[in-house]
């Protein structure tokens, strides 16, 4: 869950993202800067990452600070589901990653399951949006919003990628160590409900 100085710490790295767009005096543009570099402090103080690493991670972009979108597609096979393996953890994650310029939360969803796993699906619908501050991720400096998209399986084979080590289904009593930074058990258990009833509305926090 969301820890109280991360919070903070985005709070007010939005705040001097904003004002640093949107200023024109330069005494305020100052003020936001020194906010800024308040910001990078804190998370530098809690995670012990050097300054530079964390500016050009958590404080580099510009403009209105928006959360980021992560698409993860949801794909079946008879009563399990598509998992690939990240060579950054070792664990297992549905397919997806940030959402691309240019390219519908859909397509995103049928590129990375093809990038990721080697299979071809098409997307049938939107099944949820998680905001991953209610959810039992490690804590992450950005703000995200994890958007869930049934799609069907039509073919290709599992492989692996530069980013994952292989592709499986699983079922939902065998499930692998997940990568929790991705997708969290609880998540993956409530997709599976979506198996059992396909009429279930779509969740959104």
């Amino acid at each position: 869950m969301q820890l109280k100085w991360l919070e903070w710490a985005k709070q007010i790295q939005a705040i001097s993202q904003a004002g640093l767009e949107y200023s024109r005096d330069v005494y305020d543009l100052e003020r936001f800067e020194q906010l800024r570099s308040l910001s990078i402090t804190i998370m530098q103080e809690y995670v012990g990452v050097e300054t530079e690493q964390i500016r050009e991670l958590f404080a580099s972009e510009t403009g209105y600070a928006t959360p980021k979108v992560d698409i993860r597609a949801v794909v079946f096979k008879e009563d399990q589901i598509l998992l690939v393996r990240e060579r950054v953890d070792g664990a297992w994650a549905l397919p997806g990653g940030w959402a691309d310029i240019g390219l519908s939360p859909m397509e995103v969803a049928v590129k990375e399951v093809k990038e990721e796993s080697g299979y071809d699906v098409v997307p049938v619908r939107l099944l949820g949006v998680h905001d991953k501050k209610f959810h039992d991720h490690p804590p992450s400096p950005y703000h995200v919003y994890k958007f869930f998209i049934l799609c069907r399986l039509v073919g290709g084979e599992a492989q692996e990628s530069s980013e994952t080590m292989g592709a499986a289904f699983y079922r939902e009593d065998n499930l692998p160590e997940l990568s929790i930074e991705r997708n969290t058990e609880r998540q993956i258990r409530g997709l599976f409900e979506f198996l059992r009833d396909p009429s279930r509305e779509v969740f959104c926090d």
